[in-house]
This record gives C-alpha cells, sequence and structure tokens, in this order.
C-alpha cells in the first residue's frame, strides 16, 4: 500500500474566542437555564481556554435580518388597525415587535462561512504544495471535505477554479466525513496512488464547525458544543513515490463502522442554522470502535506482540474521554507519552476532520525520528472510525 505523505499545511482560525467571551454571552443569553450553576466546571473540564474561527463570535450572536420586517410593517400595521387598535397603540406594538431580535436563518450563517471555508482551503492547497515543491499543474487527484457548509458545486470545484488545477484532474469532494475526513482521505489517498504509483494526490479538509454554535438553543448539549470547536482548514500532499520533501510512509489502513448508532452524533439543519446534536452514549460507542482498532493492530502484529508498538499515536476520538479510555486500554508495554501530540491539540479545540492533520504536524514539528513507527486513527458520526499505519522516513 506504501504511500508517501509530505507535512500538512495547518491554517488556523484567525479570530481567537476565549472561553470566558462564551460563557459571558451564554449567562447573558439562558440565566435560568438548569446547567448555568455548573457552567464553570464543565468549560474547565474541556481544557480548552481559547479556539479559532474563521469568523469572529460577534457574527455567531448577532440577530438575523428577518422578524417583523421580513413579513412587512405594514401587513402587522393593517391587521392590528382592522382589529379596533388605536394608531397610538398600532405605534407602540410595531415598535415592541421590532426590539424582539430575531435569528439568524440558514443562509445569514453559512453563507459567510461558506465563503470563509474556500479562502482558508485555497491558503492550505497553496501552503501544501509550496511544502511539496509542487505546482498545481502537478495534481492528478484532488480530495476534498467540508462537513459544515454544504454547497453544490463544492470545495472541491473552487479550487480547481482557483488554484487552478488541469482541467483533466479528478475531483473527490467527500463532505459527510466530518470528524473522519483526515484519516479517510489519507487511506483513500493511499489506495489511488497504490493503483499508479506516479499519481499525486492533494488532501484539502476547510472545515467552519463554529457554524454550530446557536444562541438560542439552551441545551447542555448545545452548551458543549459551543465551547468544543474550532475553525481549521489543512492540506497534505500524498504520492506514490518518496519525495525529498516526504515524511511519512503509510503502510496499511482499517475501517470499522458500528451498527446502529447513526443517531448517536449528527447535524441537523433547522430553520436557524446547523445544529450538532451529541448523544451522552457517544463516548461509549466512540470506545468500541476504539476497542475494534486495538483487535486490528494485535492481529497485525501477532507474530511480535510483545516488541511491536507505535512510537506516537495521532488520535481524534472526538473528546478527552475517549483519550483517557485509549490510554487506559493500550496494552501496558506500550510506552508512555504516545497520544501527547493529540491532547495538545485539543487544548485550542476540536477541529473535525482537521484534527488529524493538526496533530500530524505538531508530531512532525517536534521532531521524529526515521523509523518510527505512527498510527493515525479517527471516529465519525456514524459511528465510523478509520485508522492507518506508516512509519517516518
Amino acid at each position: 500500500m506504501a504511500a508517501y505523505l509530505c507535512p500538512p499545511a495547518v491554517i488556523h482560525g484567525e479570530h481567537a474566542v476565549e472561553t470566558s467571551q462564551i460563557m459571558s454571552e451564554v449567562r447573558d443569553r439562558h440565566p435560568h437555564a438548569a446547567w448555568t450553576p455548573r457552567i464553570d466546571g464543565i468549560a474547565a473540564s474541556t481544557g480548552i481556554d481559547t479556539r479559532g474561527w474563521m469568523l469572529p463570535l460577534e457574527a455567531a450572536v448577532a440577530p438575523g435580518n428577518g422578524g417583523l420586517r421580513a413579513v412587512g410593517i405594514g401587513s402587522a400595521q393593517e391587521a392590528l388597525a382592522r382589529d379596533g387598535f388605536t394608531q397610538q397603540d398600532v405605534d407602540r406594538v410595531i415598535a415592541t415587535l421590532e426590539a424582539i431580535p430575531a435569528p439568524q436563518t440558514v443562509q445569514e450563517r453559512t453563507a459567510p462561512a461558506w465563503e470563509a471555508v474556500q479562502s482558508y482551503g485555497e491558503r492550505a492547497a497553496r501552503g501544501a504544495l509550496q511544502i511539496a515543491g509542487l505546482d498545481a499543474a502537478d495534481i492528478d487527484c484532488l480530495i476534498t471535505s467540508h462537513s459544515t457548509t454544504p454547497a453544490l458545486p463544492g470545495l472541491d470545484v473552487t479550487l480547481a477554479n482557483k488554484l487552478p488545477l488541469r482541467n483533466d484532474v479528478m475531483l473527490l469532494p467527500a463532505t459527510q466525513w466530518a470528524c473522519i475526513a483526515g484519516t479517510r482521505s489519507l487511506a483513500l489517498a493511499a489506495d489511488l496512488v497504490a493503483a499508479d504509483p506516479d499519481r499525486v494526490v492533494l488532501v484539502v479538509i476547510a472545515e467552519a464547525l463554529s457554524t454550530t454554535y446557536q444562541p438560542a438553543d439552551d441545551t447542555l448539549e448545545s452548551l458543549i458544543v459551543r465551547l468544543l470547536f474550532a475553525d481549521t482548514a489543512v492540506a497534505a500532499v500524498v504520492t506514490g513515490r518518496p519525495r525529498r520533501e516526504s515524511v511519512l510512509r503509510l503502510d496499511d489502513a482499517w475501517h470499522y463502522t458500528l451498527p446502529g448508532t447513526q443517531d448517536l452524533h449528527r447535524l441537523d439543519t433547522r430553520a436557524d442554522g446547523t445544529h450538532f446534536v451529541m448523544d451522552r452514549r457517544g463516548p461509549r460507542a466512540v470506545q468500541e470502535t476504539v476497542t475494534a482498532m486495538w483487535e486490528w493492530l494485535r492481529v497485525r502484529h501477532q507474530d511480535d506482540p510483545d516488541s511491536w508498538h507505535p512510537d506516537v499515536l495521532l488520535a481524534h476520538p472526538g473528546g478527552t474521554r475517549v483519550l483517557e479510555y485509549m490510554e487506559q486500554t493500550m496494552p501496558d508495554t506500550w510506552p508512555s507519552g504516545l497520544l501527547d501530540h493529540s491532547r495538545d491539540s485539543y487544548t485550542s479545540g476540536n477541529r473535525g476532520g482537521a484534527a488529524v492533520f493538526d496533530i500530524l504536524r505538531r508530531a512532525h514539528d517536534a521532531g521524529q525520528k526515521p523509523g518510527n513507527r505512527a498510527v493515525l486513527y479517527a471516529a465519525a458520526p456514524g459511528l465510523t472510525a478509520t485508522a492507518l499505519k506508516g512509519e517516518w522516513l
């Protein structure tokens, strides 16, 4: 399967959003929510003080342009007058109704985020090409993912025009991969270059997860979503033959889907935009995919169970609880600190599909010895998981 990966380009959201800002906004908007007395402890449990967004917090919490003016003030005035209200009463009622903030619509939330996703995606793509020492004309296939800003045509066509790519480049958009986009795109790229070692694949993932920040939602799950997510664009080049810029060889891939779990984590599109819905059973279900991955690795290395172990584990399981579970369930003979780079990435937010590339970049920048063994893992709504095994060059 050998595929060769160049260091990824990582573009973090440029607008720093502090946890204290989110907590202040939530307290002002939902002072009587059942979870309000626990908000400090909930925020502290995430371990996140700041996350980067492509758009400022003000863009997420601003009122929409709908409300009374959307249906027409004149119509409202006529209806009130017909019901016997005096003009003074009509004016007072209209003024009161106009003062009620309307929620943003799907278009108001998604349109500016989609523009940002395209811009960030282009910057990441150009960065990856520069890192790999390649031009846009060298790319034979483009794999893209952006689950939180659905669009048709999508990021693949945007980049094909803006970079620009050759007209005969294979475009493979994967909008619904979500958190698994990092590992699954690399597994697909590895299959593509295995079929043609001269093929050059560019992977670009751009996620504006901040679009799931829904100010009006007063559920505990919505509070956690507000605190967790960050916006990031990443990109990397995968080739079938080693290049001077290659840093990691990918040797094997594993895929797994857990039946009956499709409703545990999901995106819901409602009148006021995209909501990320979480079920409290989710982390335990993700743990089952981790157990299945351990078994895959055990079988792959059953001839040397006491000597084989990864030197770094680049994991995006969706949260710190599952990272703790991974540490508790990995073989006792494995060294400690395998998940250090994964934990470091989480301190500035959950990056969804871009997370594994961000973790990989952190591991690369920290320095890896040639021959060090790496395992990449991610789980996503579905629940589905993909892992890869490779070696640093």
